[in-house]
């Protein structure tokens, strides 16, 4: 079974913008070279499922550890869940949430359970749930259409104000600083909101971070969610095929002046790390338990000290999210679920959750394609991988799709961001898998911009390794252009 619908979201296509040409481009007539963006593919979601052949117990886990991934988190677990539900994508507001539209093999109960009220929110904040994020086409996804954000900085009494970058129908982001105010490297997240002022956290005083402050020194970059699809394929990807699937392309990217591809690494085994903006999570259970953290503040068996442990503004103790010793029992009839902590059960959503479905081929993304590869596009989205043997049925030596070879890349001076993340500096970011793209409303690292072309030309500037790439999709006739286009949003 593929990807079901989650939810069905109605999304207004943006209005098509012109992309501009780079300053570097030399060719033609630059209004003769413009392809418009279609926009959000419709339809319904081509993602959120689980991996087509697990068995009855992997798929009732899957479903169990779906319901923990769409919790919603209070401070103490103290407020009722439809209280917070705000926090959580369209169609959740109703204390449930549905999974693969409500569709289970026989013998495995279909999430339409109520999610597990969770506990350990702050004191520092930027989402009260995982499926508030990761939410667009469905839930494991990227931001959705309306920024849940918004509501969430007054929930229950806080006392936020939102900063100038988070807008009702822009992007979930997180904000990072670049600096300290002592010139050093920062690069750490500061969470936007703080529980300050809500009903379950009193005697809190925190302060949000001066994001007004940081906006008009110009030390603040941002990042949003990247989508989870797949991920439990990529997880399960021996180093040796990474490499070996890099080098098979080495020749076309030198040619094209790609040079300096590599892969971040473990400080402590050495090994390849390939979750986040700079691959620099080894795992999806450290990036889970780094994002509980980070992110909602929640401390857990991964990450289990307060970021911020100011005198009021811890009530629990720590950590807050850890393996059910005491009462194994839970709502999800999944005893091996109802066990483990939040961060395994995220951990093992996203290792079930199946890739993105693409779009029918045509004629005219048979000719994008063709294109995509012929400019070079292809020799950093690498088109496929294949797993290693794995303990889950039927997903051992399975060749996938994401478009990426999960290395780095210096994309320029336009796309920096001045952070370093293990071996990646402030212009190295690992190549995005292209998966999925077709659904994706907000694009590159920032959420910037929310046209696909835009996001294309973006590749070009000073220093970047696609340089040459972008030439060449500028040089192709409209057809070709707009045809690379309509490819992408097969996908």
């Amino acid at each position: 079974m593929r990807g079901r619908p989650l939810f069905t979201f109605t999304i207004s296509i943006f209005a098509l913008a012109l992309a501009s040409v780079p300053a570097w481009w030399s060719g033609g007539d630059a209004l003769a070279q413009t392809p418009v963006d279609p926009g959000v593919r419709g339809g319904t979601a081509g993602a959120g499922c689980y991996l087509p052949g697990l068995d009855s117990t992997e798929t009732s886990f899957f479903f169990a550890a779906g319901g923990r991934f769409g919790e919603v988190d209070s401070v103490s677990n103290t407020i009722d869940d439809a209280a917070v539900a705000v926090g959580v994508p369209p169609g959740t507001a109703t204390g449930t949430l549905t999974l693969c539209a409500g569709v289970a093999p026989s013998g495995v109960k279909p999430v339409t359970t109520a999610r597990q009220e969770g506990s350990g929110l702050g004191p520092g904040f930027n989402q009260n749930s995982c499926a508030g994020c990761h939410a667009q086409p469905a839930v494991g996804g990227s931001s959705p259409p309306t920024n849940p954000q918004i509501a969430l900085a007054t929930l229950d009494g806080a006392k936020n104000t939102v900063p100038s970058f988070i807008t009702a129908n822009g992007p979930t982001r997180e904000a990072r600083f670049i600096t300290n105010s002592n010139g050093t490297p920062d690069g750490g997240v500061h969470d936007l909101f703080e529980i300050t002022g809500r009903s379950d956290a009193q005697g809190c005083n925190t302060l949000q971070p001066n994001f007004a402050q940081a906006v008009a020194s110009n030390n603040v970059i941002f990042r949003i969610p990247t989508p989870v699809f797949g991920a439990g394929l990529v997880e399960n990807t021996p180093d040796i095929n990474l490499k070996t699937d890099s080098l098979n392309i080495s020749g076309p990217q030198s040619s094209l002046g790609i040079t300096s591809g590599f892969f971040n690494t473990s400080g402590n085994d050495g090994t390849i790390t390939r979750f986040g903006w700079k691959a620099q999570n080894k795992s999806l259970e450290v990036f889970a338990g780094e994002a509980y953290n980070v992110e909602q503040g929640v401390t857990n068996e991964l990450f289990p000290n307060e970021r911020n442990d100011s005198q009021g503004c811890v009530f629990n103790p720590t950590p807050e999210d850890a393996t059910n010793l005491t009462n194994p029992g839970g709502p999800s009839g999944n005893a091996a679920s109802d066990i483990s902590s939040d961060v395994v059960n995220f951990a093992m959503f996203m290792r079930l959750l199946a890739p993105p479905t693409p779009a029918a081929t045509t004629n005219q993304t048979v000719q994008g394609f063709n294109q995509f590869i012929n400019i070079g596009c292809a020799d950093c989205h690498i088109q496929h991988h294949t797993t290693a043997e794995s303990i889950f049925t039927g997903q051992s030596n399975v060749q996938y799709t994401p478009f990426s070879d999960f290395a780095l890349h210096n994309m320029g001076t336009g796309l920096r961001d001045q952070v370093s993340q293990g071996n990646a500096n402030g212009q190295e970011f690992r190549t995005a898998p292209l998966w999925g793209i077709g659904q994706r409303i907000f694009f590159l690292h920032d959420g910037r911009t929310n046209n696909i072309v835009a996001a294309v030309q973006a590749h070009a500037s000073s220093g970047s390794e696609a340089n040459e790439v972008i030439s060449n999709f500028n040089k192709l006739s409209p057809s070709d252009q707009q045809a690379v286009i309509a490819f992408l949003r097969s996908l």
